[in-house]
This record gives structure tokens, C-alpha cells and sequence, in this order.
């Protein structure tokens, strides 16, 4: 379930348009939805320990998400994997990085692949998917209608 939803919950583990400048291969945040043993470069990692200690490390979430909604967003893919009886990829081994992401690149697909997803929609509950959607929304266009120094500094200035 993680591997297949994560892609359709980033919002809530990227919150932000910068969030998504760190999800780039070799960049020590992960940047797919691969899973392994104690292996960094995986999204999703099951670090050694006994019975006791097994746990898979959801490594997507920044520091800038709510934990709270990551939390949720997280028992919201596995429990869909549950219900739908989904497998896991078989175990990745060496550098992760080098697998092909599934991951949005950006805040507006990582909307619309939310906006798009049923399920996801059905278990966080119309009113809060909604308002949180809205929310992203306003904010992604208004960065959208900001012209960044960047772009001043290569583009107008060069032309």
C-alpha cells in the first residue's frame, strides 16, 4: 500500500513547492518508493532490530510536513494495501537512487495525482480533502504568479 499510494499522498508528505527540491537522486533524501533493509536510499526502510523493534521507516516526509497529517497519510497507505491485499516490489539492493521514482516532481502533479485519487479521498473524508486541496491550490498559484530572482537574474537581465 505505501508503495503504490505514496506517490498519490505527497501532498501531505511535501506540503510545500520547496519541499520539492529535495526529492532529486543522490541528494540524501530519498527520492523513490523503493523498499530494503537499512539501505538510505530507499523511500521506505525496515532499519535491523529484533521482533520487538521491526518497523518500516517512511523516509518520504520532510521536515517542513505536519507530522501528523504524515502519520495519517502513511496508516492511509498501508491500510489500503491491506484492504487490497497488495505485494510488495521485491527487496531493493545497492543505490536506489538509480530506480526509475514514481514520485511527483512538483507540487501541481503531486495535486493533481491527489485530486485523482479515489481512495484517498474516501478515507481522509470529503471536507478535509477538499480544503486541503483548496489550500494547496491558492498557495501553488500564488507562488506561480511570483516572478523569483532567479528568473530576473537569467532571464530578463540576459535578453
Amino acid at each position: 500500500g505505501l508503495q503504490k499510494y505514496i506517490p498519490e499522498v505527497m501532498p501531505l508528505f511535501a506540503p510545500n513547492v520547496n519541499s520539492f527540491r529535495r526529492i532529486r537522486p543522490n541528494h540524501s533524501a530519498p527520492a523513490n518508493i523503493e523498499w530494503s533493509h537499512d539501505n538510505r536510499s530507499c523511500g521506505l526502510r525496515v532499519p535491523a532490530g529484533g521482533r520487538a523493534a521491526r518497523r518500516v521507516e517512511n523516509r518520504l516526509p520532510g521536515a517542513d510536513a505536519n507530522p501528523y497529517l504524515a502519520m495519517a497519510g502513511s496508516l492511509l497507505c498501508g491500510y489500503l494495501g491491506v484492504e487490497e491485499k497488495l505485494s510488495r516490489s521485491p527487496e531493493a539492493s545497492g543505490n536506489a537512487y538509480r530506480s526509475k521514482s514514481t514520485l511527483p516532481k512538483t507540487m501541481e502533479e503531486a495535486l493533481d495525482r491527489f485530486a485523482a485519487c479515489s481512495p484517498v479521498r474516501e478515507l481522509l473524508g470529503e471536507d478535509f480533502f477538499q480544503t486541503y486541496l483548496r489550500v494547496k491550490s491558492v498557495e501553488l498559484d500564488l507562488f506561480q504568479s511570483v516572478v523569483t530572482s532567479w528568473e530576473r537574474d537569467h532571464l530578463l537581465l540576459k535578453v
